[in-house]
């Protein structure tokens, strides 16, 4: 079995603009992601699965099994149109990371995606009050573009690595000609902690990005009716980061967005 993406609806899209929110530190990219989905009221279009993944299934209430997979969905816009992508688990090893990337960027490519923008958490190991916006670009000149939206670039606060899918995006991106920035709202650090705070800071920026106009008063109800999914892909999320954190050659890993 290789990565694969199965497209279960055929969709036309225009200028889309992929937006990344997978499980990691805080949980920051997911909550923000699952948000933006029930709030346009996203539809799926295509699944990835990957023999990357824990080799788990998911039980459900009513007995039945689903495989770990990250999920596409699509919104019509009146420019552009939006692509969320999201799931129940990053891979497990470097090796998964790169191919589940690729993967996902030829894809990217394929559906006519110049840009992406992927969402994280940015561990501080301390309590924050009042998440700040770190952001990351693939290229100088998006600086600027971004610059007005109160993101903190650079020397103000130095982003040393980001491991996983939230920066591999962006990186390989590059290779494909798309441009990426990344958006990572400061929490505290715990890998199975969610932290709606920080997923609120992240939304809000997007949205300004996306010149989106969405309801922020039903987020914490939200977050409410996604804790029951949350707990499992916590518990897969801190597998996989014990996988990771394993003594390898070469130095160990040290953050995942």
């Amino acid at each position: 079995m290789e990565t694969q993406i199965n497209v279960i609806k055929k969709v036309k899209l225009k200028n889309p603009i992929i937006i990344e929110g997978l499980p990691g530190i805080g949980n920051v990219g997911r909550v923000a992601a699952g948000y933006l989905i029930s709030e346009l009221k996203m539809e799926k279009f295509a699944e990835l699965i990957s023999p990357y993944f824990l080799p788990l299934v998911l039980l459900q209430n009513d007995s039945t099994i689903s495989l770990l997979k990250c999920e596409f969905y699509y919104k019509h816009g009146k420019d552009r149109d939006i692509i969320v992508l999201t799931g129940d688990t990053q891979s497990i090893t470097p090796e998964g990371h790169y191919n589940v990337c690729e993967t996902i960027l030829t894809f990217a490519e394929k559906i006519g995606a110049k840009e992406i923008i992927t969402l994280g958490g940015f561990a501080e190991g301390r309590a924050v009050s009042e998440p700040r916006i770190i952001g990351a670009v693939n290229d100088k000149t998006l600086l600027k573009k971004y610059g007005k939206y109160n993101i903190i670039f650079g020397k103000d606060h130095p982003v040393g690595t980001i491991v996983g899918a939230t920066g591999l995006l962006i990186g390989l991106g590059r290779n494909h000609n798309i441009d990426g920035l990344c958006l990572m709202g400061e929490t505290f650090g715990m890998p199975v902690v969610t932290d709606p705070k920080a997923a609120d800071r992240v939304l809000h920026i997007l949205i300004k990005i996306l010149r989106l106009k969405i309801d922020m008063t039903k987020f914490e109800k939200t977050i409410k009716e996604m804790e029951e999914h949350i707990k499992k892909t916590d518990i897969i999320h801190q597998k996989m980061m014990q996988e990771i954190s394993k003594p390898k050659k070469g130095g160990d890993v040290g953050y995942i967005g």
